[in-house]
């Protein structure tokens, strides 16, 4: 069991979301706010509904989060034009600040996790991922 595919996948991730949220645990972010803030930092003023879908967030799970980190001061949201069904989410200047950390800290992590890796098997690894989830998405969307 221990060399299943399945298994060392759900333990590289889960050794990783581990060790990444002990490295920002400072910062007060819940286990879903990290990738909300990264998907910001490049996506700013986008929809909820486009978040959530982003970052394999049920929409439900997803205004819990964001009403957190509005909270905590680092979202503002906004209408425009006055259409009232669609609220646009902008990163604060504080919600900035943290993205960038956040940033930093997932690019530390995949340095330690990628440390004896070389250019090529990093890039395959990249494309061998890509197409794994792909191909899932494919079979979720079947169901």
């Amino acid at each position: 069991m221990e060399e299943s595919l399945h298994y060392l996948l759900m333990t590289d991730h889960l050794l990783f979301q581990k060790a990444f949220l002990a490295g920002i645990k400072e910062t007060g972010l819940t286990s879903g706010q990290p990738k909300v803030l990264d998907y910001l930092l490049y996506h700013d003023g986008a929809v909820q509904k486009e978040i959530a879908s982003a970052c394999h967030i049920e929409p439900a799970t997803m205004t819990t989060v964001l009403f957190g980190m509005e909270k905590k001061g680092f979202i503002l949201r906004k209408n425009l034009n006055g259409n009232r069904r669609s609220i646009y989410i902008y990163l604060t200047d504080k919600g900035r600040s943290f993205a960038k950390q956040v940033e930093l800290k997932f690019k530390i992590m995949e340095e330690k996790a990628l440390l004896d890796f070389s250019k090529d098997e990093k890039e395959m690894l990249t494309v061998f991922l890509m197409r794994m989830s792909k191909n899932i998405q494919g079979v979720v969307s079947d169901e």
